[in-house]
């Protein structure tokens, strides 16, 4: 076989070469007949070599080639014009009718009186790429569903507050800091914020400072050479470098030692790392966004943190407020939870009573919102009807007596446990009569559980279903 003038192959080497490819490699003569087809094709197309040899080309029905759909005929191929394809990406039809991706390469092959002989054709299989790609654009289908501005779910001045300072955030390549309790959506902010930047396009990197030791830390951001320290048997990216482009998020921020304090202090000033055991500095274009729920100036003043990193990182502070202090938002957020977990548990529930509501309002929550969302996941598990019940949410929120004011909320506006009326026959009867002696509705009406009622009922000898009239 003759590929190129001055390159010959024995017709044996040939044949071990094309059997052992991973690519599929076909030729052609000069009628544009099949003439070789190696193993490679047989997995890509389902066609064996006895079902394509002496066969056209246009059984593969390429979709593109030399910007038209597979010719009929040789005449009509575009390589006897142009004498070569270079990887041009196109579909063929699958022996079984279903299109595969690939990319296609062709060369004409002459004699040495400059006579075609024949054609070679390289297809690559593209499906695990394609693959690839359909979820790469469907994660930032979802980065962008998750992050997006209108996503973040507040209607309080406290939160319009936020709306405004995530808006001014995205338009600059400001170092934010974000400030607020556990549960607050501290990381919901800062991918939104990324999310409307000009550096969406790019990575958003994400990391716990709390949650490795300092070592660890070190080598997550700022990446290690093989040989840096025991274990270290490869060269591996930090962080730092993975978020090129884009943004890196540094939650709990306020965790990391001295040391650290140190390193990321030198690469927010020169915007250039060092991976472990190395000493070649590289430069990072990065947007870098901390957060933190301690008081860091308090750690300032107390000596644990260093002053020109703290200065370094607050060049644009956002204050994100406790869920108690936004408590108007807690019905949004209620049913913005509800719809997501209908969707993922297939239930039908509407909302949460009015009594489950008057307790959500009055709870401290010292969660925030995640609290609030495990809550509502919580109820879900329990709750069969089409309203959240009292006794269809977690135990330490009914128990309201039991809960102290945190810190920064007056003693007066701690909240208050739920005053019960009295019970008696005739009340529980009227109650009965008017929610159809459903005893589920009457226990939500009197802020007593189902089992409760029935006893009642027992005791009373009244009927536990409706009597005739």
């Amino acid at each position: 076989m003759e590929f190129k003038k001055g390159i010959v192959l024995s017709p044996g080497f040939s044949s071990l070469l094309l059997e052992s490819m991973a690519d599929g490699v076909f030729t052609l003569n000069d009628r544009g007949n099949f003439t070789s087809w190696n193993p490679a094709m047989k997995r890509i197309t389902g066609y064996s070599s006895v079902e394509t040899i002496g066969q056209p080309c246009s059984l593969l029905d390429f979709s593109l080639c030399f910007q038209k759909s597979s010719p009929r005929n040789i005449q009509e191929c575009g390589i006897m014009q142009h004498g070569r394809l270079d990887g041009k990406e196109c579909f063929l039809r699958h022996k079984d009718g279903h299109d595969i991706p690939v990319l296609k390469s062709a060369r004409l092959v002459l004699d040495s009186k400059g006579a075609v002989k024949g054609i070679v054709e390289t297809v690559t299989d593209l499906t695990e790429l394609e693959k690839y790609r359909r979820e790469a654009e469907e994660a930032k289908k979802k980065l962008g569903k998750i992050y997006q501005f209108n996503s973040i779910i507040g209607k309080s001045p406290a939160m319009q507050h936020v709306f405004s300072s995530i808006k001014a955030a995205a338009s600059s390549d400001a170092t934010i800091l974000l400030q607020g309790e556990t549960g607050t959506g501290k990381e919901l902010v800062a991918g939104a914020i990324h999310h409307n930047s000009a550096r969406s396009g790019m990575p958003f990197v994400s990391l716990g400072c709390n949650a490795l030791s300092e070592s660890l830390l070190e080598s997550e951001l700022f990446g290690h050479i093989r040989g840096s320290f025991t274990g270290a048997i490869r060269d591996r990216t930090g962080r730092f470098e993975e978020a090129e482009g884009g943004t890196i998020f540094l939650d709990e921020i306020g965790e990391i030692s001295p040391y650290m304090q140190v390193k990321l202090l030198r690469v927010l000033q020169e915007r250039e790392i060092e991976r472990v055991g190395e000493s070649k500095k590289r430069k990072v274009d990065i947007r870098i966004i901390a957060a933190t729920n301690k008081d860091l100036f308090y750690l300032v003043k107390k000596g644990t943190f260093r002053e020109d990193l703290y200065y370094r990182l607050k060049v644009f502070p956002i204050f994100l407020p406790p869920l108690r202090k936004r408590r108007e938002d807690i019905p949004l957020l209620i049913g913005h939870f509800i719809r997501i977990q209908n969707r993922k548990t297939k239930k039908h529930i509407r909302d949460v009573s009015a009594s489950s509501m008057r307790i959500l309002m009055d709870y401290n929550w010292p969660g925030n919102v995640r609290e609030l969302e495990n809550a509502i996941e919580h109820a879900f598990v329990l709750c069969s009807e089409p309203y959240i019940d009292i006794f269809d949410l977690p135990i330490d929120m009914r128990q309201l007596a039991y809960s102290p004011a945190l810190p920064d909320m007056p003693a007066s506006s701690a909240p208050k446990p739920i005053q019960k009326r009295k019970i008696t026959r005739e009340r529980l009867i009227e109650n009965l009569k008017q929610c159809g002696w459903n005893k589920a509705a009457v226990g939500r009406r009197m802020n007593l559980s189902r089992i409760t009622i029935w006893k009642y009922m027992k005791k009373w000898d009244i009927p536990l279903t409706e009597p005739p009239e």
